[in-house]
């Protein structure tokens, strides 16, 4: 059965995952907007906020700046910036606090050197070229009944799987070191911390169904060329 064509292992496995994957996409996207409407009580903005955060962990280098989209809001090593999106760089509601305040957490992670993520940025080169290069490997293997480029193939894509699995820790540390700030600042109350915990809670989800679609994805092509070669 070709790589690319529908099959069995694709419904029972692959299917269920990507169903699961797209459920936490909406789950985050609905939880966001509800907890966007509710402003925090300090009335501090998020870019403010991250500011704050950067300044008193000493890291007064990272610039924080305000770029387009829709969440996209992330956290670039190489030019030491904190990107936060339209939603989020002015607003103070308890989402935007949350999701500035976790990129501020991967910035303190980047500093100190936290493992996780010093390996996952090691292992994206090869990943990256894991992932573009694995079809080919697997179709080549296939038409020149070449079993080793498929091995290689297999071997690429398990490493795309392990990107993924060490990225739920550092996801999951940079919601922890985020929430900890904004208790310990008092940006936020007890209850707008709850709130807040709810949005990176949701958000974490994505990354575990992510997680699951790579995995079931990997089994799908183990059970599919294993029968191949019987």
């Amino acid at each position: 059965m070709p790589f690319f064509y529908f099959d069995y292992y694709y419904l029972l496995l692959v299917v269920p995952a990507l169903i699961i994957a797209m459920v936490a996409q909406i789950k985050v996207q609905s939880t966001y907007k509800k907890y966007a409407q509710v402003a925090s009580r300090s009335g501090i903005t998020a870019s403010e906020m991250t500011r704050r955060m950067l300044d008193t962990s000493g890291l007064t280098h990272v610039d924080v700046v305000h770029i387009g989209g829709n969440l996209t809001d992330n956290f670039n090593p190489k030019k030491q910036t904190i990107s936060l999106s339209d939603p989020v760089y002015g607003s103070s509601s308890v989402a935007a606090l949350g999701v500035a305040a976790h990129e501020a957490g991967h910035a303190l992670q980047h500093a100190e050197g936290y493992f996780p993520l010093v390996l996952r940025s090691a292992i994206v080169p090869i990943t990256q070229f894991g992932s573009a290069i694995t079809p080919w490997l697997i179709i080549l293997g296939l038409i020149f009944s070449f079993p080793v480029l498929i091995d290689v193939g297999i071997v690429f894509f398990g490493l795309a799987v392990f990107f993924q699995l060490v990225t739920l820790p550092v996801e999951f540390n940079a919601s922890r070191r985020a929430l900890a700030s904004l208790e310990s600042s008092g940006v936020l109350a007890a209850d707008e911390l709850g709130m807040t915990k709810r949005v990176l809670s949701a958000a974490a989800m994505t990354y575990v169904a992510g997680l699951l679609v790579s995995l079931m994805s990997f089994l799908r092509i183990l059970l599919l060329f294993g029968n191949r070669r019987k």
